[in-house]
């Protein structure tokens, strides 16, 4: 019988973590080394802490992801999809070729490496709650084969793109992404999962902040009553790709702090 820690650590894997120099990705690539894992970060400059690997990467640039797929060479066990940018950046465009069409273009560069029991675990949001409602046009993009073909894809319905600039319709295709592809990726013996945060305390606020201002931050109340730390967010991800959430595949989970719970039960359910 399995003993329990062994469920949890990453002894003997290689992982890979997308946005390793801040937020999420730094917290999580230091979890997955406490746990054992051969760490492989990729980011569009260093961490400022000692990572196993660190192999540049832009996700905006097709020729960066390319190379760095490359460079990562060998069998990868995890691949954790954490690197993104906000709307605050005031770039729809990029920020949908960031956070979905150079983030799929890096998962299919990387899904040939990755024996059966493998697993994937990219970072959604809390701003796709509607990804059902939207998924009519959203699913458009998502059935996009290249890059290329997803910014003409943009470029022809602007009105998707625009709404939310672009962050929304990003994080809705990533995860209609992993469930359109959870059988393909099942007959290979991939898992493929994702998580959606709520506000989270990384440099992504900050951008939110700057773009915003606080008051729109302050908008966002959570039952727990504040934000997220990004070690709370990050051990989620370690869960989903570890051999604990084995048959855990398709899905999207809430890290919102209640907050999707509180929205779709307000009203039907007695308060106490």
């Amino acid at each position: 019988m399995v003993q329990i820690d062994e469920l949890w650590r990453y002894d003997g894997r290689r992982v890979v973590v997308t946005g390793c120099a801040s937020g999420i990705g730094a917290a999580l690539a230091q979890q997955l080394a406490d746990l054992g894992a051969e760490v492989i970060g990729l980011d569009i400059r260093p961490p400022d802490f000692n990572i196993g690997e660190f192999i540049s990467l832009d996700l905006y640039d097709p020729s960066s992801i390319d190379a760095a797929a490359a460079a990562i060479g060998g069998r990868v066990d995890a691949l954790f999809n954490v690197a993104g940018v906000s709307s605050g950046i005031r770039d729809p465009l990029r920020v949908i070729t960031i956070n979905f069409l150079g983030t799929r273009r890096f998962t299919e560069a990387l899904i040939p490496t990755m024996p059966p029991g493998s697993a994937i675990a990219s970072v959604s949001s809390l701003a796709a709650s509607a990804y059902r409602e939207n998924a009519g046009v959203t699913a458009g993009l998502v059935d996009t084969v290249t890059m290329d073909d997803g910014i003409e894809w943009c470029e022809r319905n602007p009105k998707a793109v625009a709404d939310g600039g672009g962050y929304r319709l990003s994080k809705e295709a990533i995860i209609l992404y992993g469930m359109a592809n959870v059988v393909a990726l099942g007959a290979k013996g991939i898992r493929i999962n994702c998580t959606a945060p709520g506000v989270t305390d990384t440099p992504i606020l900050d951008q939110l902040r700057s773009a915003y201002g606080q008051e729109f931050l302050d908008s966002f109340r959570t039952p727990l009553g504040r934000a997220a730390d990004p070690g709370e967010q990050a051990s989620v991800l370690v869960f989903l790709n570890s051999k604990a959430a084995s048959y855990l595949t398709g899905q999207v989970i809430w890290v919102d702090g209640g907050t999707i719970g509180e929205t779709d039960l307000a009203g039907s359910v007695p308060r106490r």
